[in-house]
């Protein structure tokens, strides 16, 4: 699907412009360049001023007398309140906001009559899945007195004399899964995954951090093999070093070097995809700089290829480089503006005339999202461009929703009405490649749970509610109709891979219906429990190319964390 003229003739010119050859090393050269000017920045920042010195009568009195010393200063104690410099994770989309006011904020405050006037102060939000990487929780409030104590305490922000910080913690999880029809198959799948992750987190001062993060990742009792996703044993999902470059205004600016997650935005291209057994992660260089208002990063990094019975290799063949910043005007509103490169040196995209080559793919992105009076808002819009074997990319996708919290209502409810569009192909020997490209995204999150539709050739008209019964219980219930965007093309599962066509168009563009819902039981500030059901009603494109499958998903998943 081409970008309507004169948009995708100005910009599908672009990638034409320079050879491959040259193009992709010229744009590692912008982003290396757009990374030295921060450093530059840094250390050209202004220092701070020096206090003018104040005259006083007595001081122009006393001039010729015999100057005494200074008594020495105290030496300042560091202030840890602000170590680490944690990065809460952007609003998604359909974004839920939590409830407020007097309650009981976990089952544990029921069953000991603890009815709080306000929400805790807890490190963890309360739900099973946390897409938020490790090193960006924060215990931050154990440096003011007054707070909560917890079981755990003694392990976390350990003081090593007055520079040096030291703190441990993990987490363990089980998901039972029954699936009908898994993969689009005939064939139904009972089997348990189990998930331990354990960290070390070392700081001196704000200078310089060293995260290290264990994982161990199994599966028991499936029918099929194990997806690449389900079984990792004993590795590093994080291990890596920061360094402190300095202060820019307001904020400090950092390097970081090693095996580390990404989340970015609203995860629909950049995610640390809690709901698979391993997680996602990274090797390479990110810099970082946090404000208040402004938070930019620059990485360049290499996907991480699992190898369940030894320890994980960066992919070689394949570079993933950007920049992200995102803007946060006043609480509660953030924009997102970015640019993301993928170069992939595998040889598998198949371009025209069925040659195998490799492909670079450029994202030029934006995204807004919000709450005013109740209302609810995100639209977000991202542009492809590249080569794709021997094609031009143009490839494009929207996200749009609305929403309104009916704010005060028992059980604080709150409507999402969106609709997610991401381009398909009509022809794969006309010289483009019209199927966007959805990186590395939580697709589950957006393109419902049973994992069978990408954001790739697809348009989705859905909607979500969500309850609170209890401060301590959430209900979210989806509903989803899925529409190829072009019959002739695939359409592709949440890993972005091809699994049915009709070339012919025949079977129509109707994909299915699919509903979700799932529950949420917040037992106390360590532990959650989810029960959800999934069910992919098909529709006439499945009914023709994959006849009586008509998939379902139950699961209960148990998260524990400290």
């Amino acid at each position: 699907m081409n970008v309507p003229y004169p948009i995708s003739q100005v910009i599908s010119a672009t990638p034409a412009a320079f050879p491959a050859r040259i193009r992709g090393p010229l744009l590692k050269l912008c982003l290396g360049a757009g990374t030295l000017g921060l450093a530059l920045h840094v250390f050209a920042a202004d220092p701070a001023p020096v206090p003018p010195a104040t005259t006083t009568p007595a001081a122009t009195a006393t001039a010729g007398a015999v100057a005494t010393p200074a008594a020495p200063k105290a030496s300042a104690r560091f202030d840890w309140s602000k170590v680490p410099p944690v990065t809460a994770p952007s609003r998604p989309g359909m974004f839920v906001i939590a409830p407020s006011g007097p309650g009981y904020y976990s089952l544990w405050d029921v069953v000991t009559g603890n009815e709080r006037k306000a929400p805790p102060v807890s490190p963890n939000a309360p739900y099973a899945l946390m897409t938020n990487p490790a090193f960006e929780i924060d215990y931050r409030y154990m440096e003011k007195p007054g707070y909560e104590p917890d079981l755990f305490d003694p392990i976390k922000r350990i003081h090593m004399g007055e520079d040096f910080l030291l703190s441990f913690g993990g987490s363990f999880w089980y998901r039972y899964m029954r699936e009908s029809d898994a993969r689009l198959t005939n064939t139904s799948d009972n089997y348990h995954l189990i998930r331990s992750r354990f960290h070390a987190d070392f700081w001196y001062q704000d200078k310089v951090r060293i995260f290290a993060e264990f994982l161990d990742a199994r599966s028991f009792g499936q029918a099929l093999a194990p997806a690449a996703t389900d079984v990792n044993r004993t590795d590093m999902l994080n291990l890596f070093a920061d360094i402190k470059l300095a202060n820019i205004k307001d904020g400090p600016a950092y390097l970081r070097v090693g095996r580390q997650e990404l989340l970015y935005g609203s995860q629909r291209l950049i995610s640390t995809l809690d709901w698979v057994n391993t997680r996602r992660t990274f090797q390479g260089v990110k810099a970082f700089w946090r404000t208040p208002t402004f938070d930019l990063d620059a990485f360049w990094v290499r996907p991480m290829i699992t190898e369940r019975n030894q320890f994980d290799n960066w992919d070689t063949k394949q570079e993933f480089f950007g920049l992200w910043g995102t803007y946060k005007p006043m609480k509660g509103h953030l924009v997102d503006m970015y640019f993301l490169s993928l170069d992939d040196n595998r040889h598998r995209a198949l371009g025209r005339n069925g040659i195998l080559g490799d492909s670079i793919t450029h994202t030029l992105g934006g995204r807004l999202a919000g709450d005013y009076n109740q209302f609810l808002y995100e639209l977000e819009g991202m542009y492809q461009f590249g080569q794709y074997s021997n094609q031009d990319i143009s490839a494009f996708a929207v996200a749009s929703g609305a929403g309104y919290h009916f704010k005060g209502a028992p059980m604080n409810p709150q409507a999402w009405l969106r609709y997610d569009f991401a381009s398909g192909d009509n022809n794969a020997n006309d010289g483009r490649r019209n199927t966007f490209n959805q990186l590395f995204p939580f697709g589950n999150y957006y393109l419902g749970w049973i994992d069978r539709v990408g954001r790739q050739n697809i348009h989705d008209f859905n909607a979500q509610i969500n309850l609170h019964p209890q401060p301590w219980a959430t209900f979210t219930a989806q509903y989803h109709r899925f529409y190829l965007a072009n019959r002739q093309d695939f359409l592709y599962n949440a890993a972005g891979a091809a699994t049915l066509r009709d070339a012919t168009g025949q079977a129509g563009s109707y994909v299915g219906d699919e509903i979700d819902f799932r529950f949420n039981i917040h037992v106390d500030r360590h532990q959650d429990i989810l029960v959800g059901y999934s069910k992919l009603f098909a529709g006439n494109f499945l009914k023709a190319t994959a006849p009586g499958v008509s998939p379902d998903l139950f699961y209960v998943q148990y998260n524990m964390r400290f």
